[in-house]
């Protein structure tokens, strides 16, 4: 028998031959630190998407969507839950939390999200993050801070040990909690143990947890496929336009962000291929999505941060809080190294800018185009924190348009000066700019070509 329900292919309709690769997927990813608005653009991809995914993460990744008025916080579920005609996908490389999808989707659903358990499909070989992981997330940053006088300054969802967890193979996922319970039981209480002889202030109540897992896994079960062939079916059935949605950004990526300070997993576009069993020839299109300016939570070295009038200027303006964390964002001047490198690891075939309306009252912008060590220009980005730490930045400076540009919806509207910084990114790091936002509702994006 089936552990899951309703265990359809995910595409009908026309095989392909052996030889055609299939239908291509388009990716959208974070060009900075976070919270560039990729959910933005996943909203304005998805009105024309048959699937959307999440490939990686968890509900630390925080993503704000308005359409007709109406703000969506979003965590877990895809940005692209909003469109009715789409099917979102939760892949195997995204770490499930269930209390706070299920919260997320009722929280949204009072808001007008209506059907959205319908049209949610999740991974079973994803890995679930439980309530323990969370409090040992905030054990471990309290250990830090008393050993180090530093965090890493996490988001305490537990993704980190849940990742930690998968990393060390003692880890559950789906198919485990959709399986034999008894089993499942008995290997959720070893987890637990594992953890409390390395935190004895751990405390769980094991038998009040596995009581809510159950109830909760009778909700996810109809919701559950095999992400694999699910994936395969959608490439390689009838033509369909699927889109992957990457949550945190290069900067956060585990291998490729200012490690440590970064979060625990591929949040380039690797990750789209082992975060939903997606072969690389189906990438298509690779959208980076970058702020006007740059942004980052918690700490970490972070080059064109202004601590003056302009870093508060622009976080007063910009509205510039963490959607998961609530913590004020640093800001600072738009970082074309950080941008650079970001293209290099995804290759990048257009770059969203967001914001742009922020820097409206600005009377001079300037723009980080290289840094320097010891005087010298360095052709790279810094592995070392403590040479990121220590870089100088060489700047480009700009006469600010000091014009209103959140009405404009062509590129003919906005001021010739902020045309001519828009020309200059581009140029810089080599990839056209497809959009320009300028405003927080769908209706704002300003699309090139």
């Amino acid at each position: 028998m089936s552990l899951y329900v309703n265990h359809q292919p995910a595409a009908t309709g026309q095989k392909r031959s052996r030889n055609d690769p299939g239908n291509k997927v388009t990716v959208v990813l974070g060009a900075q630190w976070g919270d560039e608005g990729k959910g933005k653009v996943v909203d304005l991809l998805a009105t024309e998407a048959d699937f959307v995914c999440r490939c990686q993460g968890g509900n630390n990744a925080g993503h704000t969507v308005v359409v007709e008025g109406k703000e969506y916080d979003f965590h877990l579920l895809p940005s692209g839950i909003i469109n009715s005609k789409s099917i979102s996908l939760i892949g195997n490389g995204v770490v499930i939390h269930l209390p706070g999808l299920f919260e997320e989707g009722d929280k949204n659903e009072k808001k007008g999200l209506k059907g959205w358990e319908k049209r949610l499909i999740v991974s079973d070989r994803a890995h679930l993050v439980f309530d323990f992981h969370q409090v040992v997330d905030g054990l471990q940053e309290t250990e830090r801070q008393a050993q180090e006088g530093k965090n890493i300054g996490t988001t305490r969802k537990g993704i980190g040990p849940a990742y930690s967890s998968k990393a060390s193979r003692t880890g559950l996922r789906v198919c485990d909690l959709l399986g034999d319970f008894k089993d499942f039981s008995m290997r959720f209480k070893n987890l637990v143990r594992q953890y409390q002889s390395m935190y004895p202030a751990l405390t769980v109540d094991v038998e009040d947890q596995l009581k809510k897992l159950k109830e909760y896994s009778e909700r996810l079960r109809p919701m559950v496929r095999d992400g694999v062939y699910y994936m395969y079916e959608a490439l390689h059935g009838s033509p369909k336009k699927i889109l992957v949605e990457g949550a945190n950004a290069a900067l956060l990526d585990i291998d490729f962000g200012t490690y440590p300070f970064v979060t625990s997993s591929n949040c380039t576009v690797g990750g789209a291929c082992t975060g939903l069993g997606i072969p690389p020839l189906n990438i298509g299109d690779v959208f980076g999505v970058s702020k006007a300016y740059t942004t980052r939570v918690g700490i970490g070295a972070f080059p064109t941060e202004q601590l003056n009038a302009v870093g508060e200027l622009l976080q007063t303006r910009g509205r510039e809080v963490g959607v998961t964390t609530g913590r004020k964002r640093r800001c600072g001047w738009l970082d074309l190294v950080i941008l650079r490198y970001a293209h290099m690891i995804n290759g990048f075939t257009a770059i969203a800018l967001t914001k742009l309306d922020i820097l409206d009252v600005m009377d001079e912008i300037k723009v980080g185009i290289a840094y320097k060590v010891n005087g010298k220009r360095i052709p790279h980005f810094p592995a070392n924190m403590d040479v990121l730490h220590k870089v100088e930045v060489e700047y480009e400076t700009f006469p600010g348009w000091k014009t209103d540009t959140s009405a404009a919806r062509k590129w003919n509207e906005l001021p010739a000066k902020a045309q001519n910084y828009i020309h200059f990114i581009e140029n810089h790091i080599g990839v056209p700019i497809k959009w320009i936002g300028v405003g927080k509702s769908r209706e704002c994006m300003i699309q090139m070509f």
